[in-house]
């Protein structure tokens, strides 16, 4: 009784101040306060799965890119010849992708447009050109890495063989002129005796105007003068039939062109005809889409690039010059028809033998 009486004094001392209105009003106030406050607390506390995600991704990525900066830091400082290859391979990897995925958008677009190779403009010809020709010499590559533990033998061959087994997109900046050098020594080989055949059909030829005509070039060129346009176009008729049509040349003919193309030349005649058709007509291909962009269009590494595939060794020639030649070649090759191609196959050795600024 005594403890009742204490509780209800004190309480109503307590009463006096805060009425029990007020009491039961703030304690609801409270509680609704409290549950307003909670789902602010839970949703900064508790992300969304996609932020979860997305914040997780941003994490692995710096962290990755921080462990690939140290790891570089580690070759250059320890092994630096290692890492001038390491660094070679990883750009090719990402030009030799980049190719692909460009290579892809042209393909897809000509689908979808019903477009024709010979309808696209230079540059993505060309693209496609290149591609073809780097996809063709990766895939002895693939052939050979897919056996087990094969990948360590082709590391050791790219290392051993980076000129016949690589592409460009893996060659140091010294390797791309000295295997460019090369491959040139190879073909200018057989300039001679593309030359020497040449003169040997001369007593076929039953015009006595083509014949002066083809025997004057080949004196001019084998004197080591520089054949003029109208000296090489004269002989338009001459390669258009027998017998130096691409269907009646000789098979020693044949391989002689073969390896001025770059071209293995140790293939049956029939399939090496055809090859050089094919190759010969794709850069006719090129050359009038060229023209329609014009030279001007190009850049410096464009020129030089297009010099050399039609026979030209421009990695020791001037941008000039090197204009001044292109512009030659798309002028003969513009006057031929289709039927006057091996004309043009010709003249990889005829317009580039003896052109000013070029090694002997």
């Amino acid at each position: 009784m005594a403890l009742s009486r204490v509780c209800w004094a004190r309480l109503a001392v307590w009463g006096s101040a805060v009425t029990p209105g007020h009491f039961f009003t703030r304690r609801l106030q409270l509680g609704r306060s409290g549950l307003a406050w909670g789902a602010p607390r839970s949703s900064k506390l508790h992300l969304s799965p996609k932020a979860d995600v997305k914040n997780l991704m941003s994490y692995v990525v710096t962290k990755t890119k921080a462990i690939n900066g140290k790891y570089h830091r580690f070759l250059g400082r320890h092994f630096p010849r290692f890492y001038v290859l390491y660094t070679i391979f990883m750009k090719g990897l990402q030009m030799l992708w980049a190719d692909a995925k460009k290579a892809r958008r042209i393909k897809t677009n000509m689908w979808k447009h019903n477009i024709k190779f010979h309808q696209l403009p230079y540059r993505e010809m060309e693209h496609l050109r290149q591609f073809r020709q780097d996809v063709t010499k990766c895939l002895f590559l693939g052939i050979i890495s897919i056996p087990p533990f094969a990948n360590y033998l082709v590391f050791l061959l790219m290392y051993l063989f980076p000129r016949q087994l690589l592409i460009r997109h893996f060659w140091t900046p010294k390797q791309q002129t000295d295997f460019l050098d090369i491959y040139h020594a190879f073909r200018k080989r057989s300039h001679p005796e593309i030359i020497s055949y040449l003169e040997k059909v001369i007593p076929l030829i039953s015009d006595a105007g083509l014949r002066w005509h083809l025997t004057d070039l080949c004196t001019k060129i084998q004197r080591g003068t520089h054949p003029a346009i109208h000296d090489i176009l004269a002989l338009r008729e001459c390669f258009s039939n027998h017998p130096l049509g691409v269907n009646q040349l000789q098979a020693l003919h044949v391989k002689a062109l073969s390896r001025a193309m770059l071209l293995t030349s140790y293939l049956p005649p029939p399939l090496l005809r055809h090859r050089l058709k094919t190759r010969t007509t794709v850069i006719h291909q090129l050359d009038k889409a060229l023209a329609k962009l014009g030279i001007g269009q190009l850049t410096a590494q464009e020129v030089k690039s297009a010099c050399y595939l039609r026979g030209l060794n421009s990695t020791h020639i001037g941008e000039d010059r090197c204009r001044t030649w292109l512009g030659e070649w798309l002028q003969i090759s513009c006057s031929l028809k289709e039927t006057e191609l091996s004309l043009l196959l010709h003249n990889v050795v005829l317009l580039s033998t003896n052109y000013l600024g070029t090694r002997r």
